[in-house]
């Protein structure tokens, strides 16, 4: 079969035939239909600091896609042949205190698909079966495919309730998108959203934004509080990764308000914990994964029940032999999702 492959400790990725995989007794055997490209799949592409830290080649990558059962292992018994299915990306052990505790998405033995298990961007797929998801029948396969990073954005945004709310999105990248969406269906009052790129924060408009700023060309802090009469948002989600901005949600952040951090950053933070969280009485939430199966619930029901509708964010579709293509789209800022056909 074709696959894409990070065969090297090097920037820079490979389409080639590799063996078609093999299952176990509790394993899947999934004919990818779609996949896409994550921002994960451009780090692991260029080998940055975060790749040469986590990821192994040779190893084929991508974790968000919709495909069909093709196989099923002897001892399989919640999907079948034909099912049409997604996964979840966190690979947990299902033993340890995290995963008995309710927290499988940060399991201690924890295997991320396109990253230490074999990844979507090839003709097929293993999976052991705990993993997977049956797509509701209403969602179209290119929704399904982005089903994964959507469920990031529900957990960021619903952290706490948002209705009525006023909340301050910083980045604008795909996540940040799907958030200016569920941010504007769960009944946010004033969703702001900031990013450097004006293609994406145009894409922001047409998911629900009243206000955009580009952080290059405006000081955002005084806008923001003139938008709430001096009060300060009372929510940020943060998913830029970056560490100016971070300093912008936390100054622009009434007092008593909650910070959700979803983004990754290269390097450490400094921020002022006395001056923004502590005298303000923050509430700050790590955001990784999504929880497991709760979130995929809400995800299914945003998508299937059109309350939120992707398809401005879905700009590119392209065939999996031309990744490349979409890598350097997103690298240059000139898209929103990218899928692979594969």
């Amino acid at each position: 079969m074709k696959a894409v492959v990070k065969t090297k400790r090097t920037k820079g990725m490979e389409f080639i035939k590799v063996p078609a995989p093999r299952i176990g007794p509790r394993d899947v055997l999934i004919k990818v239909m779609l996949a896409s490209i994550c921002g994960t799949d451009v780090h692991i592409h260029d080998w940055t600091r975060w790749a040469q830290y986590r990821f192994k080649p040779p190893r084929i990558i991508g974790h968000e896609f919709v495909g069909k059962v093709e196989k099923i292992g002897d001892e399989v018994t919640q999907v079948n042949v034909g099912d049409r299915v997604s996964a979840e990306s966190h690979i947990s052990c299902g033993d340890c205190y995290q995963c008995r505790n309710g927290y499988s998405e940060i399991c201690k033995d924890l295997r991320l698909l396109g990253v230490d298990h074999d990844g979507a961007c090839a003709d097929y797929l293993t999976l052991p079966e705990h993993v997977l998801w049956k797509n509701d029948p209403d969602i179209p396969d290119k929704w399904a495919t982005i089903q994964e990073p959507f469920g990031n954005a529900i957990d960021t945004v619903m952290a706490e309730d948002v209705s009525a709310k006023t909340v301050l999105i910083l980045g604008a990248g795909t996540i940040g998108l799907f958030a200016t969406g569920i941010a504007r269906a769960s009944g946010a009052s004033l969703i702001i959203v900031s990013d450097p790129n004006n293609y994406r924060l145009n894409i922001s408009k047409k998911m629900g934004a009243h206000i955009t700023l580009n952080p290059k060309k405006q000081d955002i802090t005084p806008i923001i509080l003139e938008a709430t009469n001096n009060n300060g948002v009372d929510v940020v989600l943060e998913f830029s990764g970056n560490n100016q901005a971070l300093n912008q949600g936390l100054k622009t952040i009434t007092p008593g308000g909650r910070i959700s951090i979803l983004g990754i950053y290269e390097k450490q933070v400094s921020i002022d914990l006395n001056k923004e969280v502590i005298f303000k009485k923050i509430r700050i939430y790590g955001i990784t994964g999504r929880k497991v199966f709760s979130t995929w619930y809400k995800t299914s029901r945003f998508l299937s029940s059109g309350l939120v509708d992707p398809s401005p964010i879905i700009t590119h579709q392209f065939p999996l032999k031309d990744y490349e293509k979409g890598i350097k789209l997103m690298k240059d800022g000139k898209c929103g999702k990218v899928i692979l056909k594969v």
